[in-house]
């Protein structure tokens, strides 16, 4: 039986200082091409169909233009994606976050996103994030109530990152210093912008747009086990 993947796209399209926001292009795109030819891939957000692109990544990256928002198949996905609270962690053997900015502004604090992760992580099944999408399981935590994060390496977007594309004062909290207040142990590439992926267990993280293909590639890894 072919596995399944949900990816979580944010619902969010506006910074804290009212700049355009949304789930980021590449880092939806690239793991898809990596995962759709193994899996079933069914998209979902916190407020259904049509959740908000990153109107910068849109420009950023043309070429995923084409191939993913142009997609027949894709813009049916998006068309029809799921509200967060109508999905059964059952019909799924992993769930992974898109990342963008949004998710720090809507998935992080998001009662019912923060009740479905856990229950993907608690039992034992695949939990990935990109970038700004692990801000998406800073409340999520293990059958003992410790964040997931505790004791264990993981990446996303790095504070010199953030500082560079001039977006603090965008999102309520710098995922570098959040994750580690909750006890993670943070990684990242030699230079900024580079790919870099962590994998721990059943939670695998991407640092980057560079690091969504081979974060796709680390979670088709993982599923064929």
């Amino acid at each position: 039986m072919t596995k399944r993947i949900l990816f979580v796209f944010t619902s969010a399209n506006q910074t804290l200082t009212g700049a355009n926001t949304g789930w980021y292009l590449p880092e939806a795109a690239h793991p898809y091409y990596v995962l759709a030819p193994h899996f079933t891939i069914d998209f979902a957000s916190p407020a259904g169909p049509n959740p908000p692109v990153d109107e910068y990544s849109v420009q950023m990256f043309p070429d995923d233009v084409g191939k993913f928002l142009e997609n027949p198949e894709v813009q049916k996905k998006l068309l029809t994606v799921k509200k967060l609270s109508e999905v059964n962690p059952d019909d799924y053997d992993g769930i992974f976050y898109v990342g963008g900015h949004g998710p720090v502004l809507d998935l992080a604090a998001d009662p019912v996103n923060i009740q479905l992760a856990s229950k993907f992580y608690r039992a034992g099944k695949l939990v990935a994030a990109v970038c700004h999408g692990p801000a998406a399981l800073v409340g999520v935590t293990d059958e003992s109530g410790k964040s997931i994060f505790a004791d264990k390496p993981f990446t996303g977007f790095s504070n010199v990152e953030e500082e560079q594309i001039e977006k603090v004062k965008d999102i309520p909290f710098l995922l570098e210093d959040k994750i580690s207040s909750l006890g993670g142990k943070y990684e990242k590439a030699a230079e900024p912008w580079g790919p870099k992926v962590v994998v721990t267990g059943n939670l695998i993280t991407g640092q980057n747009p560079a690091s969504a293909h081979p974060i796709g590639e680390a979670i088709l890894q993982a599923l064929e086990k």
